[in-house]
């Protein structure tokens, strides 16, 4: 059940499905986008902080979801299924999908052939700041609790993304994240 101050924005970008040979068996993307504004909340717009999720990446127990369903669970961080990471952009993501008939149908597919490209996020927030620009009330994410990440057909953000990529763009793609997990955490220990 949901607590009272959770929360979830969607995002639309590139969701990507990667693919081992005809088979998808990774999901990546970017589940939140910094400094993009998010559609009208109900009397606000939202945008994300660089480092608002610096915290939970490192010590969260988080789970992808499909749709935030949490009866269908795509990976989780604990367990080395799903790895996320802060580059330029924002919150990126890679996902090992399990090897289900259910999720190779309902979720790598539509995934593969363009149908649903955004994504979202569930949190809660630990800081932000709130702020009236040109008559319109802004918050800003500051640092968040973060729960899940997740592919979903309707976004709150039209900026993030989601894709199936192919083995060996997968494999390039992970050296890259690698690196970008180094260069962050050096700068964390710089910090500290």
């Amino acid at each position: 059940m949901a607590q009272k101050d959770e929360e979830r924005r969607i995002v639309v970008g590139e969701l990507r499905a990667v693919m081992e040979g005809d088979k998808p068996t990774k999901i990546c993307g970017h589940a939140a986008k910094f400094d993009s504004l998010s559609e009208d909340l109900g009397g606000f717009r939202e945008r994300i902080a660089p480092g608002a999720f610096a915290k939970t990446i490192q010590s969260g127990d988080i789970r992808a979801l499909w749709n935030h369903d949490a009866n269908i669970v795509l990976g989780r961080n604990k367990s080395g299924t799903l790895r996320m990471s802060e580059d330029s952009a924002g919150l990126y993501y890679e996902c090992d999908a399990p090897d289900t008939q259910l999720v190779r149908d309902m979720v790598m597919s539509p995934i593969a052939r363009g149908d649903v490209n955004q994504c979202s996020f569930g949190f809660r927030t630990i800081s932000d700041k709130w702020a009236k620009v040109d008559g319109e009330w802004l918050r800003t994410l500051l640092e968040v609790e973060l729960f899940d990440v997740s592919p979903v057909t309707y976004p709150a953000y039209a900026s993030t993304d989601v894709a199936v990529r192919s083995l060996a763009q997968m494999r390039q793609g992970d050296d890259l994240w690698r690196m970008s997990l180094m260069a962050r955490r050096l700068e964390l220990e710089a910090v500290v």
